[in-house]
């Protein structure tokens, strides 16, 4: 505490009896600051201004009391230490001032030895207080600290999975020239749907995640059926239907994927039970994913197919309005309308400039692609 003066500590002694305040004064004077006022309001306002070890005060003294003033000096000064001087008839005042916060009182009439050893006593307490203080705030500060380097080690940790998760999935496209840069666009698209749905920092990350793995299962369809340029048979379609459960057990047990295990194991079930491969209704199915099944349907009808064009926005909007209710959740179409088209736009053609970015870094040697190219299959 800055109330040191030469080295000394400094005490504040309120005593409205002239005769008190000069005995006590010419006590402690040689080996400590003091300075003395009259009165409990003057005591405050000395408070005010500068710092003090040590209050003494009387209980008894006109206007404000000193048992009235205790609170206000532990309101200013937390580290202050107060002792009271009390009457012999006043004894319960005294006790009654100990239980507001004083740490000690003397009575009057006083042996000097005996304040001299309380006030020791008090300074002593004072600087216990003042040490446990510089420690709390040392710890505090340590946690902080330790608390900021964990984050920027865990924040480094979570970039570097998500590298790896990227790069698995863009090895799986590979694998599916359709689904080319699908996976980033419904990444965009869930995202923008979770905001405007108001979804929680937790639930965002586990519906990026999601959305970027959703289709992992796909490593386990054969190349024969998941690449297949035709139609696909029904026996065909069986062990498509297969990858959601698929996904969902190669991402088993991995701990920060467990909420986005819901979207990769549930995208493809409907809001009225007829989806796949639970048959799931209504809330049964993860929020995240009755989010993204509205962001990947959107982007499938908007996206160039090997057997057919993209479609308008129009006509996808309309028909996400056709299907709410039935295959989709209703709230997350709302929530879709209100995002204006220019941002929908917008996300699509990040995604697909970004995407060719990387095509011509991958492929230097290859005629760049031209990135006024709207249409990229799925």
């Amino acid at each position: 505490m800055s109330g040191t003066y030469d080295g000394r500590a400094s005490i504040l002694i309120a005593d409205d009896d002239s005769a008190v305040r000069d005995v006590l004064h010419e006590l402690l004077s040689v080996g400590y600051k003091c300075v003395t006022v009259r009165s409990a309001e003057e005591a405050l306002e000395a408070l005010r201004t500068t710092p003090f070890h040590l209050v003494i005060s009387d209980i008894t003294m006109g206007g404000m009391t000193g048992l009235e003033m205790v609170p206000h000096v532990i309101d200013l000064a937390p580290d202050t230490v107060i002792l009271m001087i009390s009457g012999a008839q006043t004894i319960e005042s005294a006790i009654d001032a100990l239980r507001v916060g004083a740490f000690d009182y003397v009575m009057k009439p006083f042996d000097l030895r005996h304040v001299e050893a309380a006030v020791r006593r008090a300074l002593d307490h004072h600087e216990l207080l003042t040490a446990k203080r510089r420690h709390d705030t040392y710890l505090q500060e340590l946690v902080e600290h330790r608390t900021a380097e964990l984050n920027r080690t865990l924040s480094s940790l979570e970039d570097a999975y998500r590298a790896t998760l990227k790069a698995l999935v863009s090895s799986l496209e590979m694998r599916d020239a359709e689904t080319h840069g699908h996976s980033e666009r419904v990444v965009n698209f869930s995202l923008r749907l979770g905001r405007e749905l108001d979804i929680s920092d937790e639930q965002t990350r586990a519906l990026e995640l999601g959305s970027m793995l959703h289709d992992i299962g796909k490593i386990g369809v054969p190349d024969m059926i998941l690449r297949k340029p035709g139609s696909l048979t029904e026996e065909e379609w069986v062990i498509m239907r297969k990858h959601p459960a698929l996904g969902r057990q190669i991402l088993h047990g991995i701990e920060f994927l467990e909420k986005a295990v819901l979207v990769v194991g549930q995208h493809h079930e409907k809001w009225d039970g007829t989806g796949y491969p639970l048959g799931l209704r209504g809330e049964a199915v993860d929020l995240n994913a009755r989010i993204f099944a509205v962001a990947d349907a959107f982007d499938a009808m908007t996206s160039d197919r090997v057997y057919r064009a993209s479609r308008p926005y129009e006509e996808a909007a309309a028909e996400l309005d056709e299907y709410a209710g039935k295959q989709f959740d209703a709230q997350v179409v709302e929530a879709f309308h209100r995002v204006p088209r220019e941002e929908w736009d917008k996300l699509r053609s990040g995604s697909l400039h970004k995407q060719i970015d990387k095509m011509n870094v991958q492929n230097p040697s290859a005629p760049s692609i031209d990135p006024s190219f709207t249409s990229v299959g799925v």
